[in-house]
């Protein structure tokens, strides 16, 4: 099984690369005197070329208007103050309530944007207590009115999708905090509608319980045919997915108090499976972890949905799997802590309101994400409103965790596409902890033997032999790499190598480069979660299966943090300045290449099911980086960062500050 990653934005990244001076906040347009353009108000997919039609002036929007904190840069400063070991404000965060009073947008800034939009003829519905936004919706001719643009449908990625053709303005006595608006590039319906569980996929014998309990030397395929050997020897059969007791084990979280209570994990994905708690105690009875329970796990929908219909690109099926695989990561490695699921009403618009919402409300120190878009390179009216966000979590002592991506530098291995590699949005936030991947290998014990760099190559039995020949093609990875839109922060000065830090050539001074950390993502190491799955005789029933991806490394990582929380006695808030202080030491398993070539042995179903359509044997081999411009080395490196935690060592530096 691959993974479950959802992604907000998808298009050409040479066209999103060709768009970089509007993300960097360059629009060349201009505006009447009396009018004020936001500036990275136009996507860049939104190109001539892909414009399909004016967008029809009833439909429906909603929107929300961003305002900007007063004194960013104090507030930049307190976040990065609070979270730095060794300043005297280290751990000093402050409450929601005293940041909103340092720097919030003013109650007047929020009702002046009001008073306007109903002007404008808008419906208004919330705006939450920091006063971030204010939440509208009305019709396209009254956004072409308010906004001084024009709205057209365009074409991308299969999907047609509406954004405004120039940059939006609004009026120029505004106030200045007003920065950007999000919502008015896409319409779809914020009503979730009911959907079955997601389609079906069953582990295909054989697989191992451990790392090479069984290999293609003494297990044949299910055909009664030996798989032949790779690298001049047998391989394993890859694993069936790995138990929530056998990574704890391999990653030293091993004591028995060392659960994660007291702690509060926060997970923000896209509406919210019907079977999930179900489903979560079904595994737990299955795999020693106690039930959720009202003391133990709440899900939450932020407020202000929006009320008139829009025009849907929704896909609730496919982020059933993502949440209850993000739920039984975290409870799997904390099973003590408290969960908290946030399910924005749908996948494309208010996941940065679903940010707000837990981050302003303080819902827990620890939130884990496992979305993003496919490049940084987005306009900035994007960029901005979230990364607020961040910096408000960091002073306030909550640690954001993102995936970082689950396809290398997004240039699928193709030495043509080199100049377009691109780390993830919001992974390659300097005030977020991206999580790369790895694949593992734990031993019979639940013993650690190794961990490899999630790159894999494939190759496919045919007539009997591996073809291409191994390590073949390459199909899914770890997210990372050089940013172009982020200077390099501090806690990455010194650790991060001047040769990556200055990669992408686009900027003289070194830049933020991603992943931070890792932990287990690649698919065929993965981790068994359990799920209601709707087979193809359209029943739905309970199955166990083998999965992966970054998607998987954030809510095992953020497990592992709230363990470190409860063993530290404190809260680490935003963490990187404190896991780039231990990088290089034994906190951190340095995740580098293997000596020689490691691949492992699968099998599934060509049909995802069952044997009645045959079964597709392949070898995938780990850490093979095909032409990508992101590659393991010892130390940090830009497909695991700083490596995985080490069990005992780690918590004990986490611990010491």
């Amino acid at each position: 099984m691959g993974q479950y990653r959802k992604r907000w934005v998808a298009g050409a990244t040479a066209t999103l690369l060709a768009a970089m001076t509007v993300v960097l906040g360059h629009d060349a347009s201009a505006a009447p005197s009396d009018r004020r353009v936001l500036a990275g108000s136009v996507p860049p997919w939104a190109a001539a070329a892909n414009r399909a039609s004016n967008a029809p002036d009833t439909d429906s929007v909603g929107f929300r208007v961003y305002l900007g904190w007063q004194n960013q840069s104090g507030a930049e400063a307190l976040a990065a103050r609070v979270s730095t070991p060794g300043s005297a404000d280290y751990g000093k965060f402050v409450s929601p309530a005293q940041f909103r009073a340092q720097f919030a947008p003013s109650p007047s800034d929020a009702s002046a944007v009001q008073q306007w939009l109903r002007k404008s003829g808008f419906d208004i519905s919330t705006t939450p207590g920091n006063n971030r936004y204010v939440q509208a919706e009305g019709t396209v001719a009254q956004a072409k009115a308010a906004f001084g643009a024009g709205f057209g449908e365009y074409r991308v990625a299969g999907k047609t999708l509406r954004a405004p053709d120039g940059a939006l303005s609004v009026p120029a006595d505004l106030p200045a905090s007003v920065t950007s608006v999000v919502g008015l590039d896409e319409s779809a319906a914020l009503t979730v509608p009911s959907a079955p569980p997601s389609p079906v996929f069953v582990n295909a014998a054989p697989c191992s319980a451990y790392w090479n309990e069984k290999n293609t030397a003494t297990t044949l395929t299910p055909n009664g045919t030996k798989a032949p050997d790779a690298y001049g020897h047998p391989n394993p059969w890859a694993p069936c997915g790995y138990t929530p007791a056998q990574l704890r084990s391999a990653y030293g979280m091993t004591s028995s108090a060392a659960n994660g209570s007291g702690q509060t994990v926060a997970i923000i994905d896209a509406y919210a499976s019907p079977t999930i708690v179900q489903d979560v105690n079904t595994y737990s009875s299955l795999h020693g972890l106690p039930a959720l329970n009202g003391s133990n796990f709440s899900q939450v929908t932020p407020p202000g949905v929006f009320k008139r219909p829009q025009n849907s690109h929704q896909d609730p099926q496919g982020w059933y799997g993502e949440e209850t695989l993000d739920v039984e990561a975290v409870h799997g490695m904390a099973p003590g802590a408290k969960i908290v699921y946030v399910g924005s009403p749908n996948n494309y618009q208010d996941l940065d309101a679903a940010m707000n919402h837990v981050v302003d409300q303080h819902l827990a120190s620890i939130v884990t994400n496992s979305y993003g878009f496919s490049t940084e390179l987005l306009p900035r009216g994007y960029v901005k409103p979230l990364n607020d966000t961040l910096i408000e979590a960091a002073a306030t002592g909550v640690g954001v965790y993102f995936s970082s991506g689950d396809n290398g530098d997004e240039t699928a291995g193709d030495p043509a596409n080199a100049a377009s590699a691109t780390p993830d949005w919001p992974a390659v936030s300097p005030w977020v902890t991206a999580v790369g991947g790895t694949a593992i290998a734990i031993g019979a014990s639940g013993n650690y033997l190794f961990e490899a760099g999630w790159e894999t190559g494939r190759s496919n039995l045919v007539n009997g032999a591996w073809s291409p020949t191994p390590p073949g093609n390459y199909t899914s990875g770890s997210g990372g790499g050089t940013s172009r839109l982020f200077t390099q922060p501090a806690y990455q000065a010194g650790v991060v190598p001047n040769a990556i830090a200055t990669a992408n050539g686009a900027r003289p001074q070194p830049m933020r480069v991603v992943p931070d950390v890792a932990s287990i993502a690649d698919p065929n190491t993965g981790m068994l979660v359990g799920q209601t799955q709707t087979f193809p005789d359209g029943h739905a029933a309970y199955s166990e299966y083998r999965i992966g991806g970054t998607s998987l490394a954030s809510p095992v990582f953020a497990g592992m943090v709230a363990v470190a929380q409860q063993q530290a006695g404190r809260t680490f808030g935003f963490a990187n300045p404190l896991f780039y202080r231990n990088a290089g030491t034994s906190a951190f398993h340095d995740i580098v290449p293997p000596a020689a070539p490691v691949a492992v042995a699968r099998n599934d179903f060509a049909n995802t099911v069952d044997s009645s359509e045959g079964y597709v044997v392949s070898l995938r081999t780990l850490d093979f980086d095909a032409n990508l411009t992101i590659h393991t080395r010892p130390g940090y490196d830009d497909v695991t960062g700083i490596g995985s935690p080490n069990g005992a060592a780690w918590l004990s530096a986490l611990a010491a500050g």
